[in-house]
């Protein structure tokens, strides 16, 4: 029988998914726990429904989130930070260093886990910094290290 799933489900699927599950696991368990309801034609088109607005939200935020990759990419983002005459840092950038800068200079909020800095960088010069904008979509940024 098929059920739609209220709740994620171990080794059943996620919620949200229309799943085909034996009607004696549906009526003993799924159901008493309240985590799928039966797939009969009224659930199914609000199923359905709700499929079409999240293909249409992901779509939305698929779009932003490539024109917030263009954004991130046409900048050049330069952080200032104290350095010896070898060009060393004192200490080093992360990638909560970048977040900042990006906020204060460009207005742009990115979470700072979503900030890829192989190494932290502990030199003045030029680095390309990789963002995680959206599930497979990634920006590359120009971050410039200057000494103060």
């Amino acid at each position: 029988m098929k059920a739609i799933l209220i709740k994620d489900v171990n080794k059943i699927g996620k919620k949200g998914e229309m799943v085909e599950v034996k009607q004696g696991y549906f009526r003993n368990y799924l159901e008493p726990h309240n985590l799928a309801i039966e797939a009969n034609k009224a659930n199914v088109e609000i199923w359905e429904k709700d499929q079409k607005e999240k293909r249409a939200k992901e779509k939305e935020d698929r779009k932003s989130a490539i024109e917030l990759k263009d954004k991130l990419e046409n900048i050049t983002l330069k952080v200032k930070a104290k350095s010896g005459e070898d060009g060393k840092l004192f200490g080093s950038i992360t990638n909560k260093n970048i977040q900042q800068a990006l906020k204060d200079e460009h207005n742009i909020d990115v979470d700072k886990k979503k900030i890829i800095v192989s190494d932290n960088i502990k030199e003045v010069g030029e680095q390309v910094v990789e963002v995680k904008v959206y599930p497979e979509i990634n920006a590359r940024l120009k971050v410039i290290v200057e000494a103060k």
